[in-house]
């Protein structure tokens, strides 16, 4: 049942007195997107699982018992909710490493996975929530200010350290040689901070609301390696699986900064349109979803109703397309929710070999970062979002991941500047100033 009462509030009191629980926050909905939030907790005996990558164990927590109970954690989700009733909801994320037979770097911090059965659900509904779609509109009608937006500048303050541009110019080689024609290139903060999470998520959903915003949290007393918080602020969509079984993904590849007047933000917002380098790069990635959907969808159903729409943000406008197809009789929510894992739009194409490249140019690992956060649900549907624009913890200081797409064609520099104003909410967030 839908109430209009205050979700922040039940947030707080839910946060406080639960170590298991989730809010998917539909406050900051878009026009595409519902604006509905799912409150949900669990009881001791509700059932969590946990992911390690490193280890290759799937952990099944319930009841005060941990068990490892197998070394996938998309087989395990689907074992559950086969067993399971159809209104069961699951709500979780898979973390970048979550595919075991993917090149991908284990994250030391927190679960590469973790997703959880509350027996408490609550939704809310936020009335007047959608965003204006207006260009020069800067954001959500709950907010009560405009943001300053980010600008990309090349100052000595802002040049890419030695570390980034050791891994830009391998990826050029990489591109050069033919092995991808686009590599997205990230790399992890790490911000020490006192600020508790359910307070950080309060700020991060005023300064950036978005249609997969959201907060997870889950410990396990005498497990540290199975606890972990996810504080979301995406605007992507990574999976939509419908009642009929359609599967739609809207894909993000290419974003700029918003401008500082009316005048300034239209001339932005239509850069990013006609700019030949961004077309390339989403085409690139339209092409490559295409093929995955191909792969778990019927024959001729695949299509792309949208191909680079600007969308806008409280901070950045972003070109987005959708692709969507029905999925084949053969193939469950699950395993279409694997086939198409991890987002295009945060590996580059082609998909596998891409991947390669950022195991071996990256320093660092992506965690919860690059994956998928939302739920799915025992009747076959699901909503997932990618995890970007997201701060992650481990209980002590917050991780930040950030990066963006690299082609031939990219700056050094300029690239870098788009890493830094795309993580610069979250670290306003945390009360931090820019990286």
């Amino acid at each position: 049942m839908s109430t209009r009462g205050d979700a922040a509030a039940a947030f707080t009191e839910v946060a406080a007195g639960h170590p298991r629980c989730v809010w998917l926050d539909g406050g900051g909905a878009r026009q595409w997107s519902r604006q509905r939030s799912i409150i949900g907790w669990l009881d001791d005996d509700d059932v969590s699982l946990t992911y390690s990558a490193e280890r290759r164990e799937v952990t099944r927590h319930a009841g005060g018992a941990s068990v490892v109970v197998g070394d996938d954690p998309f087989v395990v989700l689907e074992a559950e909710l086969d067993a399971g009733s159809p209104t069961d909801q699951w709500f979780g994320y898979f973390g970048y490493a979550a595919r075991p037979d993917l090149s991908a770097r284990p994250d030391p911090d927190l679960p590469d996975a973790i997703w959880m059965r509350p027996s408490h659900v609550r939704m809310f509904e936020h009335p007047g929530g959608a965003l204006q779609e207006s260009p020069v509109d800067r954001g959500f009608l709950h907010m009560s200010a405009v943001a300053t937006p980010d600008k990309r500048q090349d100052s000595p303050s802002t040049s890419p350290p030695a570390d980034y541009e050791a891994a830009f110019a391998a990826v050029q080689e990489h591109l050069r040689a033919g092995n991808s024609y686009e590599v997205n290139l990230t790399h992890r903060l790490r911000i020490a901070s006192d600020t508790d999470p359910a307070t950080a998520y309060l700020k991060l959903r005023s300064l950036n609301p978005a249609p997969y915003a959201g907060f997870l949290q889950h410990s396990v007393p005498g497990r540290p390696e199975a606890s972990g918080w996810l504080l979301s602020s995406s605007p992507e969509r990574y999976a939509l699986v419908t009642g009929d079984r359609t599967l739609e993904t809207k894909p993000i590849k290419g974003t700029t900064a918003r401008g500082e007047t009316a005048v300034e933000d239209q001339a932005a917002r239509e850069r990013l349109a006609t700019d030949p380098k961004y077309r390339a790069e989403n085409l690139m990635i339209v092409d490559l979803l295409r093929n995955d959907l191909s792969q778990v969808c019927k024959v001729g159903s695949v299509e792309v109703p949208v191909l680079m729409e600007v969308e806008s943000y409280a901070s950045v406008h972003q070109l987005v397309s959708t692709v969507r197809g029905r999925l084949r009789d053969d193939v469950s929510t699950v395993g279409a929710l694997r086939a198409l894992f991890p987002a295009g739009s945060m590996t580059g194409a082609p998909k596998l070999r891409t991947m390669e490249i950022i195991d071996a140019v990256e320093a660092t690992p992506r965690g919860a970062y690059a994956g998928a956060f939302g739920w799915v649900s025992g009747d076959g549907r699901a909503d997932l979002g990618v995890v970007i624009r997201s701060l992650l913890s481990a209980g002590d200081g917050y991780l930040i991941g950030t990066g963006g797409g690299i082609t031939v064609d990219s700056e050094v520099a300029d690239e870098y500047a788009e890493t830094r104003w795309k993580a610069e909410r979250l670290l306003r967030a945390l009360d931090q100033d820019r990286p």
